[in-house]
């Protein structure tokens, strides 16, 4: 297990490097450039020159690369172009408020979708598995945004209300942090749901057909007990799969909803940086996601053991 540990990550480091080479080329693409947005209206060339050597934008590219690297090496992620902040710090001080939305939001999807899938597989062809199918396909079927949308428009337009759009911390409020993180939590949860309702549908149905399920059944055991501790167990390693891939559409989804609901967090952070070509913020941001991606998929490769026995990794 632990050499299996070891060469999982020395097999992410090239990940790892290849995802910032990706991001450090293609932030470079974007139309427009860090030094327009800094100098605005100014339109001197001195200037312009200046800060180029300022921010050693005028070297060739692949030496700002290995710059980069070397800082990163040493665990600096360099500072915003525009607020001259230290990227690290910023996202230290957001990641908190974009890891517990996709926390929250997973684990509302995961409340959502096990129960009803499992439902739907064990009460195939009835009212009740039609019904949480058509809720599965809903779930799939509506944008995160389009819905974030409605429930912050519908509301204000019909009833002169809207949810809360201004964030308060846990500490400061806790009544007022559930209440602003209700909204976003629930409709990120609704669109996570969908595919992992589908599939516990699916691998629930396979399971309950194989030939040990039916040696339960014949012992009289209780459906709950043949449920819980013989089937669900061995249909949620695809589950747990879907579930590890959801963890980086929560983390995109919240560059949406994040700034629908103006909240201080890494996706509204890399939204204004990609405005503002601020090149080493988006580095930042696309480096903290790739490795957190990274280690989920590791931790979801871990938990096939618990999950099935048989699984042994050499």
């Amino acid at each position: 297990m632990h050499e299996y540990i070891m060469r999982r990550f020395l097999l992410a480091i090239p990940t790892i490097l290849l995802v910032m080479i990706a991001i450090f080329s293609i932030s470079r693409m974007i139309p427009g450039s860090a030094i327009d947005s800094m100098l605005q209206e100014q339109q001197f060339a001195e200037n312009r020159e200046a800060l180029k050597k300022e921010l050693g934008l005028d070297k060739p590219i692949y030496l700002q690369f290995i710059t980069y690297m070397g800082d990163v090496l040493q665990g600096d992620l360099g500072d915003s172009l525009l607020t001259k902040r230290s990227v690290g710090e910023e996202l230290l001080r957001r990641l908190p408020v974009s890891f517990e939305l996709g926390f929250y939001a997973i684990l509302c999807g995961l409340m959502i979708s096990l129960p009803i899938g499992v439902l739907s597989a064990i009460r195939q062809d009835t009212w009740a598995d039609y019904v949480t199918r058509s809720i599965a396909i809903l779930g799939v079927s509506i944008p995160s945004f389009y819905l974030a949308t409605l429930v912050v428009v519908l509301p204000s337009l019909w009833f002169d209300f809207a949810p809360p759009l201004v964030y308060e911390s846990w500490r400061d409020s806790p009544f007022g942090h559930i209440a602003y993180l209700a909204s976003p939590v629930v409709i990120l949860g609704v669109g996570l749901a969908g595919g992992v309702m589908r599939m516990t549908r699916t691998m629930m149905l396979e399971v309950l057909r194989q030939d040990y399920i039916r040696t339960a059944w014949s012992k009289g055991l209780r459906e709950r007990s043949i449920i819980v501790r013989h089937a669900l167990k061995n249909a949620l390693i695809p589950v747990v799969t879907i579930v590890g891939l959801q963890v980086g559409l929560a983390v995109g989804g919240t560059v949406v909803i994040e700034n629908i609901f103006n909240m201080p967090g890494v996706g509204r952070f890399f939204f204004e940086a990609v405005q503002n070509r601020d090149y080493p913020s988006i580095q930042g941001v696309v480096l903290v996601i790739a490795v957190v991606i990274v280690l989920t998929n590791i931790a979801v490769d871990l938990t096939y053991a618990y999950l099935d026995p048989r699984i042994r990794f050499r």
